[in-house]
């Protein structure tokens, strides 16, 4: 079962055995009691891949900037969006959606792969000298002292 989705993998048999019936999404959410949109979203699915969409994928596919830039080209020249992720393998045509959202907004950039985790510099590593590290070491022993006069006068404060 997907990890995100509210259907149960009995559910999913089921909607399959029904959409191949010829019942709706609406009609097959309505007989088994499940919401409509999950439903809608996992016959979008049906469509495009037909009872493989039962088999969940051991892992998420990328797609290089040129098979992004291709699939928006392609659905901005008329094509639908189904008939292009059939035709690339996607895994849903919302894919191709998002992308043509993405390039609207920001062009071409936004097809690009973006790095992943921190930027490189962003926390740079300051060589420390012996200085500083004694400074901070007396610091440290000043931070140690005053507790622990504190301490011995809140003892001597409960005592007397």
């Amino acid at each position: 079962m997907r990890a995100r989705s509210s259907l149960s993998e009995f559910q999913r048999e089921q909607l399959v055995a029904l959409f191949e019936q010829g019942l709706g999404y609406t009609a097959a959410a309505n007989r088994l009691g499940v919401g409509l949109y999950a439903v809608k979203r996992f016959e979008r699915r049906f469509k495009l891949h037909g009872r493989l969409c039962l088999v969940e994928k051991p892992t998420k596919q990328q797609f290089s900037f040129e098979v992004k830039k291709e699939v928006v080209d392609r659905f901005i020249a008329g094509e639908s969006k189904m008939d292009l992720a059939r035709e690339f393998g996607l895994s849903s045509d919302q894919l191709v959606s998002s992308w043509v959202r993405a390039w609207r907004a920001g062009g071409d950039e936004a097809l690009r792969p973006k790095p992943k985790g921190r930027p490189k510099g962003s926390s740079p590593t300051k060589t420390v000298t012996e200085e500083d590290r004694l400074r901070r070491e007396v610091e440290k022993l000043r931070a140690e002292n005053a507790y622990l006069k504190k301490l011995r006068d809140l003892r001597n404060q409960r005592r007397g």
